[in-house]
């Protein structure tokens, strides 16, 4: 592995533009939980272990559809018992079972008192108001005892759990209607461009389809918050005014911008927010160089570049850690991998290149440098990472990646 001394050069460290972004995400850390009734906690991240009001099952039942007996009373099996009554699921209390007797019982039905087995109906005959029962059964077969899944005061499911249909089906067992989860982020996505068109059309001649917004929108879901607005402008600084302030007047409390920020002509974003005190700038980083940082009406806007690779992966470098913690959920998960073959990387800029992880601890690149790769990065399920002072990484060599 090739290193290069001097990394000074002009470009902003990356570290400097993660500390700035925190920084502006800070006032996000005071919300305060919020209640969701479970019917819309499906994906929501739990802030406080859930203790179960009662037991689980809250009464003995059976297992089976069958005939529950006194295991001492079948103890000479074979031999017959008279049946007495019947006990389906449903509420109520069955009578005592008497000894030397028998009741038919269904799945989940409550066991009678004085019962402590149950005969499957597929082991056993029944003729002439008599269970013919061929073997001896021991007490508590096929019997669900009060709390045998979970006693009352137990915790279902701790802090930190990102709810499931599973966990769902435990909280509503239990009787639980609503839980404390993380409040989401509000988000809004803002893509610009006259380049850009909506999907579903025929593109004209110098058009792109707009890929920045849904995949920003689906990453923004995919780190616990919640896009509100997703919208597009041409390169006219009152559209993007007017949808800023639309992003305002549905809550957002972050606002995510992509293109407009570079040095040339017609930079929609910088045009609007760079005399308004926006923070622009180029970072020491391949791709997503260009970034910048405003404020409007008080919400955060964090700007990045337009090229799509740039724009998701300025995402997962500086917002997605921060929406991921705020969430409750796991920070990115970081490998160390063995390279299959040789890069050249450019002195003083921190690479994020495309990968693919293979089963032996290996990762292989997948397409190249550039940012407008988008199906490159769709292939791939990692970023390799190659630092600032490094230029040339052997095959062989070992090198940092975070999964996708």
């Amino acid at each position: 592995m090739a290193r290069h001394d001097d990394t000074s050069g002009a470009r902003t460290p990356v570290a400097d533009h993660v500390a700035r972004v925190n920084s502006m995400l800070e006032r996000l850390r005071a919300r305060m939980p919020e209640s969701a009734r479970l019917e819309d906690a499906l994906g929501r991240i739990l802030t406080r272990d859930v203790l179960s009001p009662i037991d689980l099952p809250p009464f003995r039942n059976s297992q089976m559809d069958g005939y529950a007996v006194r295991a001492e009373d079948v103890t000479s099996a074979p031999l017959s018992l008279p049946v007495v009554g019947e006990v389906a699921a449903g509420p109520g209390v069955p009578a005592e079972l008497k000894p030397g007797t028998a009741v038919k019982i269904m799945t989940g039905a409550p066991v009678p008192d004085g019962a402590d087995a149950i005969v499957p109906v597929e082991d056993a005959l029944f003729a002439n108001d008599h269970v013919s029962i061929s073997r001896g059964r021991a007490a508590g077969e096929y019997v669900r005892d009060v709390g045998s899944d979970l006693a009352a005061g137990e915790a279902i499911l701790l802090r930190g759990t990102v709810l499931a249909s599973r966990h769902l089906a435990a909280l509503a067992a239990a009787g639980v209607t609503e839980v404390e989860v993380a409040a989401r982020v509000r988000v809004a996505v803002i893509s610009t461009g006259s380049e850009l068109a909506a999907r579903g059309v025929p593109l004209e001649p110098g058009q792109i389809f707009d890929s920045n917004g849904v995949a920003l929108a689906a990453a923004v879901l995919a780190t616990g918050a919640e896009a509100v607005l997703e919208g597009r402008v041409r390169d006219d600084a009152l559209e993007l005014e007017a949808l800023l302030d639309a992003a305002i007047a549905v809550d957002a409390e972050l606002i995510l911008t992509s293109g407009g920020i570079s040095m040339g002509d017609h930079e929609v974003v910088r045009e609007l927010l760079e005399p308004q005190g926006a923070y622009v700038d180029v970072l020491a980083m391949q791709p997503g160089g260009p970034q910048a940082l405003a404020f409007w009406h008080d919400v955060p806007v964090i700007c990045f570049p337009g090229n799509p690779v740039s724009s998701q992966l300025s995402f997962e470098i500086f917002v997605a850690p921060a929406l991921r913690e705020l969430a409750g959920l796991p920070s990115r998960v970081v490998e160390t991998r063995v390279l299959d073959s040789a890069v050249r990387s450019i002195a003083g800029r921190r690479q994020f290149l495309r990968g693919k992880r293979s089963w032996d601890n290996g990762v292989a690149l997948v397409g190249g440098p550039s940012s407008h790769l988008v199906a490159a990065l769709a292939a791939s399920d990692v970023l390799i990472v190659i630092p600032e002072d490094v230029t040339e990484v052997a095959a062989g060599d070992s090198v940092e990646t975070w999964a996708l």
